[in-house]
């Protein structure tokens, strides 16, 4: 018995960085969960005694795991209803995993997880690896079954993809909250014209509801489009409140390390807002309203303090 608690316990010691590789290569907090304890029964049904290395063995079967989930994901999200957005995660969960690098912190930003949606498998494994948790190249190589030649070159292909999203402005909480005062303010003005100076030229808005929340199926792009969108937005309505159950606050957060707006009615997250600051402004305008990406979301939420009240309603 206590070898097998030994086994769990070093699975248990693992299970963080494993989730935290999940999600990044999932863009889903669910389906790092699953992939993780797909993770866990292959591990029980080995035999660990021969093992010599297990962190890497289990890094191997977790990583391998995910590229024949992202293979399969990309079937599903050809018939997905609307926008396929990432499942954003607010800050202190644990899955974002390690934030000690500028790299490490960009590699789980709301921008760079809709950006490696567009990577191959592969680019977006050795990708994470390397970016967000240090793999050498040559374990990266034996992680995927392929040659280090061929590991560095999809990191570089990878990295210049990252790159050609531009750059991102790092915030704290406090720079985060202001961005989003200013933001509100502008989006309930009731007027275009402020929020299409807060916003670049080329800004865009997209909204993933899954089919069972309604949003716009394109993106809305260019300032004055997104801007004239966002005013309907967050224009207040019995019949919007009638449709989400309630009055909803809207607080200011952090949500993978940027700037967000969390919509809450009755301690539920009805949606979660990433907005991508670049020094131009604001660049992009993420909504995450599909309610069955917003559970892990609204479990933390129920459990933090928040000190702020909302910064309005609507």
């Amino acid at each position: 018995m206590a070898s097998i608690m030994s086994d769990v316990d070093r699975f248990e010691t693992a299970r963080p960085r494993l989730e935290a590789i999940a999600y990044r290569l999932l863009g889903s907090a669910a389906e790092a969960e699953d992939a993780v304890q797909e993770t866990y029964l292959r591990w029980q049904a080995a035999d660990i005694g021969r093992i010599e290395v297990p962190e890497a063995w289990l890094t191997r079967v977790l990583t391998n795991y995910c590229l024949n989930q992202l293979t399969s994901a990309r079937a599903r999200r050809e018939t997905y209803v609307g926008q396929w957005l990432p499942e954003p995660l607010l800050a202190g969960d644990a899955m974002l995993g390690p934030a000690d690098t500028a790299e490490q912190r960009e590699s789980v930003s709301y921008a760079v997880l809709v950006l490696l949606e567009r990577l191959s498998p592969k680019e977006r494994a050795v990708y994470v690896l390397r970016e967000a948790f240090d793999y050498p190249h040559r374990e990266i190589a034996e992680i995927l079954d392929i040659t280090e030649a061929a590991g560095q070159q999809l990191y570089h292909r990878a990295k210049k993809h990252v790159a050609e999203g531009g750059a991102r402005t790092e915030v704290d909480e406090a720079a985060a909250r202001r961005v989003v005062e200013e933001f509100l303010e502008a989006a309930t003005s009731g007027r275009t014209e402020p929020l299409v100076r807060l916003l670049t030229q080329d800004a865009v808005a997209i909204g993933d509801g899954g089919g069972k929340v309604p949003a716009r199926a394109k993106a809305f792009e260019g300032a004055k489009a997104v801007a004239t969108f966002l005013r309907g937005l967050f224009k207040p309505s019995p019949a919007k409140r009638a449709y989400i159950g309630g009055v909803p606050g809207m607080y200011a957060a952090i949500a993978n390390g940027g700037p967000a707006i969390v919509a809450v009615v009755d301690g539920r997250v009805a949606a979660i807002t990433c907005l991508e600051v670049t020094p131009e402004g604001i660049t992009a305008v993420r909504s995450q309203v599909n309610p069955d990406k917003l559970v892990r979301a609204t479990r933390q939420w129920a459990a933090a303090e928040h000190a702020e009240g909302p910064i309005c309603t609507l």
